[in-house]
């Protein structure tokens, strides 16, 4: 199969566009995982649609958003198996091209307890090349929204930086976390960190509170800032000031993909004209919606299935003394 045509959109004005990875999760039950040289039997292998980039698309479309993943997979059933769950979550794939490598893999065992060991193969997510992104110039200009992460080369995240259009935002979740340069830092609004992500960006230096990784990240360049914190909500920082977002109160079942829940509502709700604050507690929602199935893609909710939001709404400014960053 040849590639598609990337820069097809019909004239839609796109809501948010998802430029990333699209991965098939091998996941394997076992009762312990195996030391080296060692051979344990397992489960049934169950196979799931995921990667950062479609799970952000398919989160969105579920909630309503207008959404488009522009990716690479390939020619293989890995592939048809990812296309279609796009497809049936309402994802324009209009932008997802196909061949070039096999189909990105992640090869997951999972113990009694939870715990996991994965090893990702990026097969045809390491072939998402800057021309890609140049050639896709027809779904860059539609969107008001650009979501990325790192699981693609970041050469072709500093292209759809350059693409973006005239007051279109974007929005990065540096993961796995990598150096960034300052092209992409400069536009990142907001850059999405968990705790994790947060101390390996700031290094040594990180401090112990939110707020602190929050002015640090800040002092790198991005025009705004959001930390998620779990069961905790989270934070959400710009030049003016800090603002904590709880998260609504469920039971948790499944943190897979919560993440990405998160940071896909995120950016549709900013992209929709929404303070950073509300749209990171209307993401909140959606993320906390999440971790109470199983799964990643399988557990993503539509808009009607959203837990009431947590009663104390966005806190007060905590930090209005954050340094003034210029704009780039």
């Amino acid at each position: 199969m040849n590639d598609n045509n990337a820069g097809s959109t019909g004239g839609a004005d796109l809501e948010l566009l998802v430029v990333g990875s699209a991965n098939a999760d091998l996941v394997v039950g076992v009762e312990r995982r195996p030391a080296a040289g060692e051979t344990v039997l397992g489960s049934d292998l169950a196979v799931h649609p995921g990667g950062k980039g479609g799970n952000q698309a398919v989160a969105a479309a579920r909630l309503g958003a207008r959404t488009a993943l522009l990716a690479r997979v390939g020619d293989d059933a890995h592939g048809t198996l990812l296309l279609e769950a796009q497809r049936a979550a309402g994802v324009d794939t209009a932008g997802v091209l196909v061949g070039g490598a096999p189909t990105g893999v992640a090869l997951i065992t999972v113990d009694p307890s939870g715990d996991n060991s994965i090893v990702v193969s990026p097969g045809a997510n390491a072939r998402l090349t800057p021309q890609d992104i140049r050639a896709a110039g027809g779904l860059l200009a539609a969107a008001r929204v650009v979501s990325s992460q790192l699981e693609i080369p970041l050469e072709t995240v500093a292209e759809v930086v350059r693409g973006l259009r005239p007051g279109a935002r974007f929005v990065l979740n540096p993961s796995p976390p990598a150096p960034l340069p300052a092209e992409v830092l400069a536009a990142c609004d907001p850059l999405v960190v968990n705790e994790h992500e947060a101390r390996v960006i700031l290094g040594d230096d990180a401090g112990d509170a939110p707020e602190e990784w929050a002015r640090g990240l800040l002092a790198l360049g991005p025009r705004s800032v959001v930390i998620t914190l779990g069961a905790a909500g989270a934070l959400t920082a710009d030049s003016s000031d800090v603002v904590r977002v709880p998260s609504p109160k469920v039971d948790a079942v499944d943190t897979t993909g919560a993440g990405d829940a998160f940071t896909a509502a995120l950016g549709w709700r900013l992209g929709l004209g929404e303070e950073l604050p509300a749209a990171a507690a209307y993401a909140a929602r959606v993320g906390a919606a999440a971790v109470t199935r199983k799964g990643a893609q399988d557990s993503y909710p539509t808009a009607s299935e959203l837990p009431t939001a947590a009663p104390d709404g966005p806190e007060a400014p905590v930090a209005p003394d954050v340094p003034e960053v210029p704009a780039p």
